[in-house]
């Protein structure tokens, strides 16, 4: 019945999945903070550089995003990311520098509302026994606000290993540029599509639960 998978690295497509996705999520989480913390910063330069950021970015579709990374900062402006010489590497790194860049912006918006939970008296205090900014974000508003947010990042998370398919568009053979290749060889169009959303459930739904019940079990107690 599943002789058609012979001859395709079905596994390997998913690996390129799954390295997209950890990359992809860590970078996120990193430039997503930092936006964050821009967002709410007292700096005005830096709360409208995050404000702008954030509401072009959420507004641009993945694929532009994705492309443009490709055909803009490779092609035009010569960014091969330490990879000229290989193409399939260079569009791995490009792909992740859209995907995060991308969901930075929604990594931000998930963790500013957690921000906007801890209470103002907390800060106010930290300010107050002389901490900067900075140490008041780092040690007292941060720690509550991811364990206020893991269900959104959690959220975040699955769009993006979903998400990662549009990387097909710039040659990554992750499992959505298999799949395509499939369809077009082979007759059974409805067991190829039946396995390859298999395995993203396979992927997606322990993500989903066990963040979910991590988020139950670490939530903040107001």
């Amino acid at each position: 019945m599943f002789d058609f998978l012979q001859g395709y690295d079905v596994l390997g497509a998913f690996w390129m999945t799954v390295k997209l996705t950890v990359l992809s999520a860590l970078g996120s989480l990193v430039w997503g903070t930092l936006l964050a913390a821009m967002r709410v910063s007292p700096v005005p330069l830096m709360r409208g550089f995050g404000t702008v950021y954030v509401n072009i970015v959420r507004n641009i579709p993945l694929t532009v995003i994705i492309v443009f990374t490709s055909l803009g900062l490779a092609d035009i402006f010569g960014m091969t990311l330490g990879a000229a010489n290989d193409f399939k590497a260079q569009g791995f790194r490009l792909a992740i520098l859209g995907l995060v860049g991308y969901h930075a912006a929604f990594v931000c918006e998930s963790l500013r509302s957690g921000i906007n939970t801890v209470p103002l008296g907390q800060a106010e205090a930290a300010r107050a026994i002389g901490l900067s900014f900075g140490q008041t974000l780092r040690l007292i508003v941060l720690p509550q606000a991811f364990r206020s947010v893991i269900g959104p990042l959690a959220n975040v998370l699955i769009a993006l290993t979903k998400n990662t398919t549009v990387a097909a568009a710039i040659g990554v053979a992750e499992a959505a540029y298999l799949m395509k290749s499939m369809i077009e060889n082979e007759a059974q169009t409805l067991l190829i599509g039946a396995v390859f959303a298999f395995g993203f459930v396979v992927l997606t739904l322990p993500t989903g639960l066990i963040l979910g019940w991590l988020g139950k079990r670490l939530a903040v107690k107001r």
